[in-house]
């Protein structure tokens, strides 16, 4: 009944996009491009969203679909090791290509301006293949067996992402794990050799990111960077965004990288433009933070990263004139631990976008919805309930279109939020409280809410140093009434109490350390360890890790041939383990293609990089079973974003607020790939089960849910306990009976 009121309560709030008839009727008055643009994914069509067809045709989990320009045609890409090519008009299939692929098909793409008749494909045989559908002869049959009309085989680990640039029939770019992004010019060869092959001279790498991942923003590349995805901007193609095992998205100028390279020495990575990750996440130090999608908006100016075992974020790529940060090292830990009484430092709000207020044109009834919604959000935070919904309805306030606040709601709308972050506790909520604290306290220095909040969010961090400043500084502001002089006596407990047990802590810490190093640790104990840090805190937990690193690499089988297991509902494959040390400077690629090319002696002069930070967090669904799950915007204006997840549904945000606008149930098992239609209101999705999706509105669909009714509530909140586990690496669900196991690796 609670959710229902929420739902309800919900379903009111305007969406900056307005009347869908009011652009139905400017398009017959203004014309149509821009009109049809923002109708194509309307709220109006969204929120109406549902399952039209499930299209059947591949024999095991499609884990790749594009579309063509024109959206008449959707290419897909299977463990089956085959691509089928669908019509759209139709909705169903019209060819099923056996490629020849060894292993399961990570990603298809059509070649622009070939006419839909050339393919390609990138698979874990580590192996991209090019068909050219023009030389069949008479008509085409749905089944098609024939040979490529390009092999390339220089890569030496798993392709897992391609790239094709508008306009460009010639060229086509794969992302591989082997920490290579290379460029494959069909004019200049149609075959290479087999990676690490004596003969081995391909010159096609435009990226070699061997020696390119780092832990945190502080250190010097040193580790390989295996690529999980990269994307080339449709409105500047000569931007390249790529993304892999670590937390930073990396943005490249094509026109400004080297010329093409082999592999035979491994060299320093070159410059980025421009690097990419939430502040908080830029000094976690987690060997299995990484990213599993990058992506360009339509317009180019803002991108979007999907993180594995993390939220989905929203950047701007052009900086000027937006309220986006730029920050170092440096700045991570100084706005984590800015004393009490100080604004935020003026390098880092130089940029942030200023709010003035023009009383003569306020709009009355604007304000007073932001009145309502501001006790929405206060009486969530009062109650402990429908904390989602008092954080979604502060952020409708302080992403409004036209920033018709005054700095007094401002402030109470950022501490309330702070307040909602810090009870509601899903992972990371306790650093978005502090960047609404330091944020509260630019307008008011010594806001006694903003001081109260971060003395609490430090002591979830077990920062109890930093916290106890904070209490001293309530002392001298705390304001003369019985309910803030209890908040503060409440808070002096809570940090008494914590200084308790970590002294309890710290006295067996030696003795603990001593028997976990002293002992072989099991595959138990290092699958799922327990926390030996002496924090008391969740964050804290998931930053620890053991001095020894492990990568757990899960292969399937993809021949198809199952029928002698004695189990047929269990995937079949291979488990292989492999150790590392965390300050090793070498690593498995280290002598793969001959010397490796030293940096060692650029590390006195190596000089610290600059990031961008987040603008926008999307929160709901979980990303931790596979690493090739997509997070997209949709449509031609991208103002909605949407995610895949491991519970089997799919979920869309408003882009600007991060409200939570629709939750589908899309999987048996986990939604990976969703791609929405060039023009239509249309979404494919696809997952662990072998059919696609095809989603568009329906007039009964009024529902936030789209499948099966459930609690919104109990979903998002098991998707953020999932998240929150110290180390998720196997993965065990029960499909109609059948149980099915993946890893964080295998996708």
């Amino acid at each position: 009944m609670e959710m229902d009121h929420a739902a309800a309560e919900k379903a009111r709030w305007r969406f900056s996009d307005g009347g869908v008839t009011d652009l139905l009727q400017a398009r017959s008055l203004h014309g149509t491009a821009d009109i049809n643009k923002r109708v194509q994914f309307h709220s109006s069509l969204v929120q109406r969203l549902a399952l039209e067809k499930e299209m059947e045709g591949h024999l095991g989990c499609v884990n790749a679909i594009a579309w063509n320009s024109k959206g008449s045609l959707l290419l897909s890409g299977s463990d089956d090791t085959r691509i089928g090519i669908w019509s759209y008009a139709n909705r169903e299939l019209l060819h099923d290509i056996d490629t020849g692929h060894s292993a399961n098909i990570f990603c298809t793409k059509f070649v622009p301006e070939t006419s839909d008749e050339v393919i390609v494909s990138g698979a874990g045989d580590a192996e991209v293949r090019v068909f050219n559908l023009s030389r069949l002869s008479g008509k085409r049959p749905v089944e098609i067996s024939m040979e490529p009309s390009a092999v390339y085989q220089c890569h030496s680990r798993r392709i897992k992402k391609l790239a094709v640039e508008i306009g460009n029939p010639n060229i086509v770019w794969s992302a591989s794990e082997d920490g290579t992004l290379r460029q494959h010019d069909f004019r200049e060869c149609s075959s290479c050799p087999r990676a690490r092959s004596t003969n081995q001279e391909c010159r096609n790498v435009l990226l070699d990111l061997r020696w390119g991942a780092k832990k945190s923003l502080a250190d010097i590349p040193r580790q390989p960077l295996a690529l999980k995805s990269c994307d080339i901007s449709t409105v500047r193609p000569h931007q390249l965004l790529v993304g892999g095992s670590d937390a930073f998205a990396r943005l490249y100028d094509r026109r400004m990288l080297p010329p093409l390279s082999t592999c035979q020495t491994k060299k320093e990575p070159p410059p980025c433009i421009k690097m990419f990750c939430p502040m908080h996440l830029a000094d976690t130090r987690k060997s299995n933070l990484h990213l599993t999608h990058v992506a360009f908006s339509p317009n180019g100016k803002e991108v979007l990263l999907s993180y594995s075992g993390e939220h989905v974020y929203l950047f701007d790529v052009d900086l000027e004139n937006t309220s986006s940060v730029r920050y170092t090292a440096d700045d991570v830990q100084e706005q984590l631990c800015l004393p009490p009484f100080n604004k935020e430092p003026a390098k880092l709000i130089s940029k942030q976008q200023k709010f003035p207020v023009n009383r003569a044109s306020r709009n009355v009834c604007r304000v007073d919805t932001f009145k309502k919604l501001m006790q929405v959000a206060t009486k969530s935070l009062e109650m402990g309930t429908n904390l989602m919904l008092g954080v979604e309805a502060c952020s409708t306030i302080l992403q409004a279109v036209d920033h018709n606040i005054d700095d007094n709601m401002k402030h109470d709308c950022l501490c309330t939020r702070a307040g909602l972050y810090l009870k509601r506790r899903w992972k990371n909520d306790v650093y978005m409280a502090i960047r609404d604290c330091n944020s509260a306290r630019c307008i008011d220095s010594r806001s006694f809410q903003a001081h109260l909040y971060m003395a609490e969010a430090l002591l979830q961090l077990g920062r109890l140093k930093e916290a106890s400043e904070y209490v001293d500084a309530l002392n001298t502001i705390v304001p003369p009434y019985s309910q803030s002089v209890k908040q503060v006596e409440n808070i002096k407990e809570q940090l008494f109490a914590a200084e308790l047990e970590k002294n309890k802590k710290d006295q067996v810490g030696n003795t603990n350390t001593d028997a976990r190093h002293g002992r072989l640790r099991s595959l138990s104990d290092l699958l799922f360890r327990s926390d030996a840090s002496g924090s008391s805190s969740q964050e804290g937990r998931e930053d620890s890790d053991y001095d020894d690193e492990m990568e757990l690499d899960f292969e399937t089988s993809a021949s198809g041939d199952e029928s002698r297991d004695s189990d047929p509902g269990f995937v079949r494959g291979s488990l292989s383990l492999r150790f590392h040390r965390r300050d090793s400077q070498t690593d498995e690629h280290s002598g793969e293609n001959g010397s490796a090319e030293s940096t060692q002696n650029g590390d006195s002069a190596y000089q610290p990089e600059v990031a961008v930070d987040m603008k926008q967090r999307y929160v709901a669904h979980c990303n931790v079973g596979t690493d090739i799950k997509q997070a997209s915007f949709l449509g031609e204006q991208g103002e909605f974003i949407a995610s895949g997840s491991d519970d089997g549904r799919w979920f869309i945000w408003e882009k600007r607020t991060g409200r939570l606008i629709k939750m589908l149930a899309g999987d048996g098992a986990v939604v990976n790939c969703i791609q929405s239609h060039p023009y239509d209101c249309a979404v494919a999705t696809s997952g662990i089960d072998n059919t696609i999706k095809l989603w568009t509105p329906d007039a009964n669909a009024t529902s936030m849910i789209a499948g099966p009714e459930i609690d919104v509530s109990s979903v998002i909140e098991n998707n953020q306990r999932k998240l929150s586990r110290n180390r998720e690496i196997l993965l065990l669900r029960e499909k109609e009976g059948n149980a099915w196991k993946v890893t964080s690796s295998k996708r």
